[in-house]
């Protein structure tokens, strides 16, 4: 596993939707590469539409940022060392939670991206992915 390939980013999908449903939020989930090139997005039933565009913005922006977009809001706030990080890259970068980087060998080898409900709620359904690449890794590499 030293890179996303669609087959982990279904997984990882498969997982995210999962707690989506458990929390009765319709979420669109994207997972990028290293580069924060598209691997993979869903949208899931009455997600709403502007949800897709930034689904894939949180994931890129981990990998661009290598960190959670929650972390970057932090950084990114009014009078903070990355304020207004947010205009830079075409609008791209992405400053409130549900973007979280994976992590292999102490390198980013991809991302996930979730948007759809709250913060709070994205950050949740994101974390659901992460953890099952986490335990995809240890199976894998013991």
């Amino acid at each position: 596993m030293s890179q996303i390939n669609l087959e982990l980013a279904k997984q990882l999908i498969e997982s995210a939707e999962k707690e989506a449903n458990e929390i009765k939020v319709p979420m669109v989930i994207s997972i990028v590469d290293e580069g924060g090139n598209f691997i993979a997005c869903h949208r899931m039933d009455n997600a709403l539409l502007v949800s897709i565009d930034i689904a894939q913005n949180k994931a890129w922006t981990s990998v661009a940022m290598k960190m959670p977009t929650a972390d970057l809001a932090q950084a990114a706030g009014a009078g903070k060392e990355l304020y207004g990080i947010n205009t830079t890259n075409n609008g791209r970068v992405v400053v409130f939670g549900g973007g979280i980087p994976l992590w292999k060998d102490g390198q980013v080898i991809g991302a996930v991206g979730v948007s759809g409900g709250s913060v709070e709620q994205d950050i949740q359904v994101a974390q659901s992915a992460v953890q099952v690449f986490s335990e995809l890794e240890y199976l894998l590499n013991g």
